[in-house]
């Protein structure tokens, strides 16, 4: 809020109406202030314009009404706990019941012959028009019927009534108050309304027309911030002093090594790389590939070139399992003289051994979770920093490992598609290379989904894939059971297959809160065959690599978004057998349905990314909130593509004119990027 007119800044109590009790409500929303009441936008807007005669009304339909009070408040008592409230009103020669539950203040709230206007959902029982529930209000108001309406998110004991009232004067005793930071040129080029009509129209438009106007005004201008924020951020990093890493002397060397041809996709990143390490500009780059598309062997391959340059390399993964695999893989490529493995479970002693030889720059290949952001690890000269599975880090453990190194490389990877809207988003400081093809010979995975009454011949078809010497996951939504929710909990559906389902297989439990040593013991004889069933939770949604697994259970698969599902579906499917993925949800709804069907009908993540974002919305998508980036109060992922690349160009085209922001017109789009990287910036992530 620097620079804003102090006096949106006053406290939300300052508007008519809004005392001590309200303000706490309104506070549980973040509104604090006339500006958080102004910029806290409606979810969406009802017309609710066309005052129809009760004549026209139709059964089912919603509309609103004009008419006069006919009768005094009826009281009817249903039982204990329900008692009617009814008014009978007239438009006309028509007349028409309105009917509330459990409302008392219906007994007082109409004048006998004054006109109100309703706004509610129809019906019609024997000739009878009635409305249940509809909102009210005298006909001169027209601020919840008769005029386009806002709805908002609300809280316990606030209703949408109490709301718009303090909006709408809130709107009105602050006409003229907000300052222009958009600059004249920016508007016109992308015909944006000003902005004390943007939030007058955003909350109470005129027309449908006008809230477009408004919220296209507010969604470009936030989208440009966060562009803005982000190119800054990415401009800052382009710092020359990077080591200068030639690999392509030693890529052929490294080609040997690979059991296997690249796939043109691989190829094609690789060359990024190199062109990156060999630049002298710090290299910030995000590898995205779907499931089995080989994006660690790529990061190997730049591991590789830089320490055939005699620098250091650093992988971060975020379990123990996924590290201790990687490390495992990576003796493939390396000498194990220079490969170490560093993760919570290292012993003291080894762990001593193993910082003594990383600050001496005796090993090169440095392979961990967290434990490698721990102040104790130290590097001699950490040159290209990589970190696996992006999403599950914020920004701040990512900056937290490049401060160890002299302005080094950072590869990046996800094998969680990101719809490229989100990607702009959450990795606007970043350049994106994607492998967006698959090996030879990698199979897709049959997927079915089923309800709970298909069990017996799950269970079967499980047991038929076990003799033919095959491996099978079953994964559920919770380790135990809860009361609050009736779900499959991975401890009970274990002793069940255990004892009586399996009883004659190898049946294995893994879950998160397992030591790491038992689960790193569990996944070790699952890997090596001597589990039939492992039954977990979303702990190997990652990372997990076993060729001989067949099938993939899921638990309750309602309970997972769809992104999730595709990862658990990748866990099969990666050897040479046929590969099978069953989803048993039951009572679903429709988005259900939908999200179910998508992973019935494509094994393509980029597609299914796309569909989880326009079902979910942003949200919390892939835990957008670890990445230190402000939330999005109006713009809309899965809607605003077009709206994104605009403001793109428009936020290139603004640092071309003025790279610092420091010209008399900027300096407005200065202050409200500081705003909104405000967070960002105390944890040292925006600059």
């Amino acid at each position: 809020m620097n620079g804003e007119n102090e006096y949106l800044l006053k406290d939300i109590t300052y508007v008519k109406g809004v005392g001590e009790a309200k303000a706490k409500l309104l506070a549980r929303l973040g509104i604090f202030t006339l500006y958080d009441m102004l910029w806290f936008f409606p979810r969406y807007v009802e017309d609710r314009t066309e005052i129809k005669p009760v004549s026209s009304l139709k059964d089912g339909e919603t509309a609103c009404i004009c008419a006069e009070i006919y009768s005094d408040a009826q009281v009817i008592r249903v039982r204990s706990n329900m008692t009617i409230y009814s008014v009978i009103v007239k438009d006309g020669m028509d007349i028409a019941t309105m009917m509330w539950f459990n409302n008392k203040y219906i007994k007082t709230a109409f004048k006998l012959g004054e006109k109100y206007n309703f706004y509610g959902k129809v019906s019609k029982k024997f000739g009878k028009i009635q409305m249940t529930a509809p909102t009210y209000e005298a006909s001169e108001n027209n601020l919840h019927t008769g005029r386009v309406v806002p709805v908002y998110s609300l809280t316990e004991n606030l209703p949408q009534k109490t709301i718009r009232m303090v909006a709408k004067n809130c709107v009105d005793m602050t006409k003229g108050c907000i300052h222009e930071y958009l600059p004249d040129y920016v508007r016109k080029e992308y015909n944006l309304c000003e902005i004390n009509w943007a939030i007058s129209s955003i909350h109470f438009p005129e027309t449908a027309g006008d809230y477009e106007s408004a919220r296209r005004r507010l969604a470009f201008e936030e989208l440009l911030f966060m562009q803005l924020g982000l190119l800054h951020l990415r401009r800052a990093k382009k710092k020359y002093g990077a080591p200068v890493i030639d690999g392509s002397a030693y890529a052929e060397e490294f080609m040997k090594k690979v059991p296997f041809e690249f796939t043109n996709a691989q190829k094609k990143v690789c060359d990024e790389i190199l062109h990156d390490i060999k630049s002298g500009i710090a290299m910030s780059r995000l590898i995205q590939g779907d499931v089995g598309s080989g994006k660690t062997i790529v990061a190997f391959f730049a591991m590789h070139c830089c320490v055939r340059n005699g620098r250091q390399a650093a992988l971060m993964a975020p379990t123990e399992v996924l590290a201790r695999q990687h490390y495992t893989a990576s003796l493939s490529f390396f000498d194990e003289k220079e490969v170490a493995l560093l993760t919570g479970s290292t012993t003291p002693s080894e762990k001593k051994k193993i910082l003594e030889q990383i600050k001496a720059g005796n090993i090169k290949v440095i392979i961990g979770t967290h434990a490698l952001l721990e102040d104790n690890v130290e590097f001699s000269n950490l040159s290209l920093i990589i970190t696996d599975e992006q999403h599950r880090f914020g920004v701040n453990q990512r900056a937290c490992l490049a401060k160890k190194g002299n302005t080094p490389h950072v590869l990046v990877m996800s094998a969680t598609p990101i719809p490229r809207t989100l990607a702009l988003i959450l990795y606007g400081d970043l350049n994106i290379s994607v492998i967006d093809e698959l090996p030879p010979g990698r199979k897709t995975v049959d997927t079915f989904a089923v309800n709970e009454d298909m069990r017996a011949r799950i269970e079967k078809f499980t047991d038929n894939e076990i003799s033919k010497g095959r491996q099978v996951f079953v994964v559920c939504p919770l380790v135990e059971n809860s009361e609050k929710v009736d779900l499959q909990s991975a401890v009970n559906l274990y002793e069940r297959l255990r004892d009586k389902v399996f009883s004659n297989r190898r049946v294995a439990l893994l879950h998160g809160k397992m030591k790491p040593s038992v689960k790193n013991a569990v996944m070790k004889d699952f890997a090596d065959g001597k589990t039939d069933i492992l039954v977990s939770t979303t702990v190997i949604e990652v990372g997990i690599n076993v060729p001989n697994a067949s099938l993939m259970i899921i638990e309750d698969a309602q309970r997972f978004g769809l992104s999730t599902l595709h990862q658990l579906r990748g866990r099969v499917g990666r050897g040479s057998d046929k590969a099978y993925c069953i989803m048993i949800a039951d009572a679903v709804t429709d988005i259900t349905k939908q999200r179910l069907n998508v992973m019935c009908s494509t094994n393509d993540g980029f597609v299914i990314a796309n569909k989880d974002l326009e079902l979910r919305g942003p949200g919390d998508f892939l835990g957008v909130r670890q990445h230190g980036l402000p939330d999005l109060k109006i713009a809309n992922l899965a809607t605003d593509g077009v709206l994104l690349k605009e403001a793109n160009i428009c936020a290139k085209k603004i640092l071309e004119k003025d790279p610092s922001l420091l010209q008399k017109e900027h300096l407005g789009i200065k202050r409200k990027i500081n705003d909104m990287f405000k967070e960002g910036a105390k944890a040292g992530i925006i600059s």
